[in-house]
């Protein structure tokens, strides 16, 4: 334990040797990172913001004209046992006919019809789900006994799934071209340090160092820069929200609403983290399989 402590200060000296290049080396991971991360957040935020201000979608269900009280009752406690909803709203013939008169402004008209056209329905909220379950789920209903027509508001539900499905491909295709450029910076930095240290390296060799015993410090520095870099890209996507935020206000006070950028979650910042630090032990991994292989004592 001593050891592997000792190791990693010394790592961390060597990080630091000349201090503009190592945190200039942070920065540029940071930066890096917080690209992909960023646009995740956006994302998510995004996905809550149309979510507050579309609602989840509604499926409307029109029964037949000789539909009677009883097939009314027993098509709400179907409705009432189904899982996937979350609530149900029943919008007696009248009542239609009555929001028909005073959204249309042909009141004279409406009132000069013998008979009621309009049938009696439910207004179905489902719970929060994909397009695609939301349209199963109004195919299910539209199958139930006096039910003669089921209509789901669907448009936007599709539009919002594809658009969050092409930022999602799009943060992925960004993530993994800066993955690679990562590992690529880690990759030089610890040839450079292998070549400056050769022949402390051929020396180790000399007096009986095996590979993992040398190759185990430089693991540490790519891991440990790569930590840093993700607490950097961290810092800069949490400071970037907390300017955001504070201009957002006045925007959303014009809408009369109330609106916030949330930051990573818990989970997503020890995932940034975690993977931050694996792509800098990656780097200095490849590079020393591929450059420390070729140092041997003279």
């Amino acid at each position: 334990m001593r050891h592997a402590f000792d190791q990693n200060v010394g790592v961390l000296r060597r990080m630091f040797a000349s201090k503009l290049a190592g945190i200039f080396n942070i920065l540029v991971i940071g930066i890096a990172l917080s690209l992909p991360a960023g646009m995740y957040v956006l994302l998510q935020n995004a996905q809550g913001l149309v979510a507050q201000f579309s609602g989840t979608p509604q499926i409307s269900l029109f029964m037949s004209m000789d539909a009677k009280a009883e097939d009314v009752d027993r098509l709400r406690k179907q409705l009432e046992q189904q899982p996937a909803i979350a609530s149900v709203e029943f919008v007696s013939r009248a009542q239609a006919l009555e929001q028909l008169k005073q959204s249309s402004g042909l009141a004279d008209v409406i009132g000069s019809l013998s008979q009621n056209p309009l049938p009696d329905a439910f207004i179905v909220h489902p719970k929060p789900g994909g397009a695609q379950a939301l349209e199963g789920l109004r195919t299910e209903l539209a199958k139930l006994p006096g039910v003669e027509k089921a209509q789901l508001d669907s448009a936007w539900a599709y539009k919002l799934e594809a658009l969050l499905k092409f930022g999602r491909v799009l943060v992925l295709i960004l993530a993994s071209l800066l993955s690679l450029a990562l590992v690529a910076i880690t990759f030089n930095t610890i040839r450079l340090q292998i070549l400056t240290q050769r022949e402390e390296i051929e020396v180790s060799k000399l007096i009986g160092a095996t590979n993992a015993f040398i190759r185990r410090p430089f693991l540490y520095f790519g891991a440990i820069q790569g930590l840093l870099g993700g607490i950097m890209a961290w810092l800069i996507i949490s400071i970037s929200l907390l300017l955001l935020n504070h201009q957002l206000v006045a925007l959303v006070q014009l809408y009369a609403s109330q609106f916030e950028l949330l930051s990573l979650s818990l989970g997503d910042s020890l995932t940034l983290l975690l993977f931050s630090m694996y792509l800098g032990w990656l780097g200095a991994w490849l590079s020393v399989a591929r450059h420390l292989s070729r140092i041997e004592p003279r």
